[in-house]
């Protein structure tokens, strides 16, 4: 009797991007971006001091269909700055494309601060450091008072908040 060789269904591991990718060209695609990449590289595209001060909202084509026109969100006080660059900005994007896609780029400002749809973060958020628990600061403190040395106190202070702040597993 001879075995028969399975075959499988799968090619190993697939990337998590390459999972993704019919749903992200999906979404941007129900935004005008015809490229995706216009979206996920937009800092290397256009240069970090641009990424930090404007970020791609849509691409929308005109009704003839001769040129797409990019528009860019950026805060109220960044727009002349912004308004500056557009030529450069259209380039790059356009060599993103490959060809001359986009033949207008409108900026569209935004507040800072405000309503919920209208605030524009474009770095991510600073991590806020956890308070420590008081009690387990007093342990702390406790645990290392009979050190003479300051910084070697501070030190066994740290360490003792932190072996005392996990929790047994």
């Amino acid at each position: 009797m001879m075995k028969q060789r399975r075959s499988s269904t799968t090619r190993g591991f697939a990337q998590a991007s390459g999972l993704l990718q019919s749903r992200i060209r999906t979404a941007s695609e129900s935004r005008g971006f015809a490229v995706t990449r216009l979206l996920t590289h937009w800092a290397e595209i256009v240069g970090p001091e641009t990424a930090a001060i404007a970020r791609p909202v849509k691409v929308g084509y005109g009704q003839k269909g001769l040129g797409a026109t990019l528009t860019l969100l950026t805060t109220g006080a960044q727009a002349p700055m912004l308004q500056m660059q557009l030529d450069a900005i259209r380039e790059r994007v356009n060599a993103c494309y490959g060809y001359n896609a986009i033949s207008k780029v409108r900026v569209t400002q935004t507040a800072p601060e405000g309503f919920a749809e209208g605030q524009a973060s474009f770095a991510p958020a600073p991590k806020a450091e956890p308070r420590p628990d008081p009690e387990v600061t007093r342990k702390a403190a406790k645990t290392a008072e009979g050190v003479a040395d300051t910084e070697l106190r501070l030190a066994l202070e740290a360490l003792a908040a932190n072996v005392l702040s996990k929790r047994p597993s």
